[in-house]
């Protein structure tokens, strides 16, 4: 259900306060004019509204005042309203002489008190599980959602290599579907690629409820880089092996 906020609903009820007595002084003013008429007829030797200056001189005296106040109004709208417009909508900064010296010295302790209390209250020490330590490089970031991130970019540098290489599945595991660009990646003294540290890391990311920890997520993000190294060094290669083939293609067909 929607409910208005404080400042809507003060600007509703000084709105109707200000009608409220718009109309009560309207009464009050339309009493009185026929008040002083009746009585300006009741006083009149002939007691009638004809050849009456009495009531000529009221009604004019009463017409005068109405027009004269709601001139004013308008121009206290009018003026208002200019002057609310000279305002500027842009922030600009304070100096010292636009406000009392006490007055500038409270809102400079207010703000460094703020500034203090924002700085003691950021988290320290604190470890979530599957997200960056704060202060750290890797502070905020979601270890799951980082990782999986990296299989769309490895697979669409894959597919510059390989073309054919088949469409990636939602739930494969990488070490089948990136098994055409294993024999590319060196081999470490245990015999496994960084393709199959990546495997793991994403297999940590999909399955695992609280997610790879910072280890975890560091040899992951490293197998990735280093993939993905490998990837553009074999791009850089294939083309400048077109480059050279395309070279001697055109030379041989000059001679």
């Amino acid at each position: 259900m929607w409910r208005p906020s404080s400042r809507t609903l003060f600007f509703w009820i000084s709105e109707a306060c200000y009608a409220l007595l718009i109309i009560i002084t309207g009464c009050f003013f339309a009493i009185s004019c026929f008040a002083l008429l009746e009585q300006a007829v009741r006083t009149a030797p002939n007691h009638s509204w004809s050849n009456n200056l009495d009531t000529v001189t009221i009604g004019a005296t009463y017409l005068l005042v109405l027009v004269l106040s709601i001139a004013l109004c308008i121009k206290r709208r009018i003026t208002v309203w200019r002057r609310l417009q000279r305002i500027s909508t842009a922030h600009s900064r304070i100096n010292r002489n636009d406000a009392p010296k006490p007055v500038h010295e409270y809102i400079s302790q207010e703000f460094a008190r703020s500034c203090l209390v924002s700085y003691e209250s950021q988290p320290r020490d604190t470890i979530h599980a599957g997200w960056g330590r704060p202060g750290t490089e890797h502070g905020g970031t979601r270890f799951r959602r980082t990782l999986l991130d990296t299989i769309a970019d490895i697979d669409a540098r894959a597919h510059l290599i390989i073309p054919n290489l088949p469409p990636l599945k939602p739930h494969s595991r990488m070490i089948h579907h990136f098994r055409f660009i294993l024999p590319l990646l060196p081999k470490d003294d245990e015999g496994l690629t960084q393709l199959h540290y990546y495997d793991s890391a994403i297999q940590l990311a999909r399955t695992w409820d609280r997610g790879p920890n910072e280890d975890e997520f560091l040899l992951g993000l490293q197998a990735a880089d280093e993939i993905r190294r490998i990837l553009n060094d074999c791009r850089i290669e294939m083309l400048e092996e077109s480059r050279i083939q395309l070279n001697v293609s055109s030379q041989s067909i000059n001679l």
